[in-house]
């Protein structure tokens, strides 16, 4: 990679849950193309990727802290912000079941509540919270997942994490039928299936091979208008 001088960014994003995947990843490519980052973590006293990438980029990167499973702490968020504004807002937090491989009739009710208050809830909670960071002219968006497609749905597997991905979805367009005069692009976002912590080293991708193009698709909205659910090449997912 390039050593980028410190000079003003090109843009500035609010990046929500970015300690170490996919998000981290994220955090290290809009850093390196000129972006400003603001990224979150649940526990920033524990070291890490960003903490890491923080140090290396002072100039580019920011860390915050946020569990998106306590309200309280995206509307401290938001005040600690105050009166700053982000050309993009992207929620990437998520999370799975600890037994993927369950059905949902076997999963237990603490770990359903867990996945789906983190990968559903939370995230609709942060965008409804923090959606007023972005600029008119901004973009909202949420890493969601090929896997919450139903009419894709023809294997099944993943049960619990589909459903959380599906409900995500369906809360997305809830909300962008509220917003419907909105001016601001709004992307549901499927980076296909990734090696990481979550997606297993059996997932046929490299984060090398994702996040470059998640990121090209998700600054190639700006200025379109409208909610649209894309995967790594820009194409429509069918919901």
């Amino acid at each position: 990679m390039s050593i980028l001088s410190s000079h003003d960014p090109i843009g500035s994003i609010l990046l929500v849950g970015a300690s170490r995947g996919l998000g981290h990843a994220m955090a290290a490519e809009l850093a390196e193309r000129g972006w400003s980052v603001t990224a979150t973590v649940r526990t920033p006293s524990l070291p890490g990727p960003l903490a890491d990438l923080a140090k290396a980029r002072p100039d580019r990167v920011a860390v915050e802290t946020l569990d998106i499973t306590e309200p309280s702490q995206i509307a401290d968020l938001r005040s600690r912000l105050g009166e700053r504004r982000f050309d993009i807002l992207f929620v990437n937090a998520g999370t799975a079941n600890l037994h993927q491989e369950e059905t949902i009739a076997e999963v237990s009710t603490e770990e359903f509540v867990r996945v789906m208050v983190t990968n559903a809830l939370g995230v609709m909670r942060a965008v409804e919270g923090l959606c007023g960071l972005v600029g008119a002219d901004g973009t909202i968006g949420v890493m969601s997942s090929g896997q919450g497609s139903v009419a894709n749905n023809t294997r099944g597997g993943h049960e619990v994490y589909r459903g959380s991905k599906a409900a995500l979805n369906q809360y997305m367009r809830s909300f962008a039928a509220r917003h419907a005069n909105d001016p601001r692009p709004m992307v549901l976002m499927a980076p296909g299936w990734v090696r990481t912590e979550l997606g297993g080293g059996d997932a046929p991708l490299s984060i090398e091979e994702s996040i470059p193009k998640v990121v090209d698709v998700l600054l190639a909205q700006k200025g379109r208008p409208g909610l649209r659910y894309l995967d790594r090449n820009g194409e429509t997912v069918p919901w």
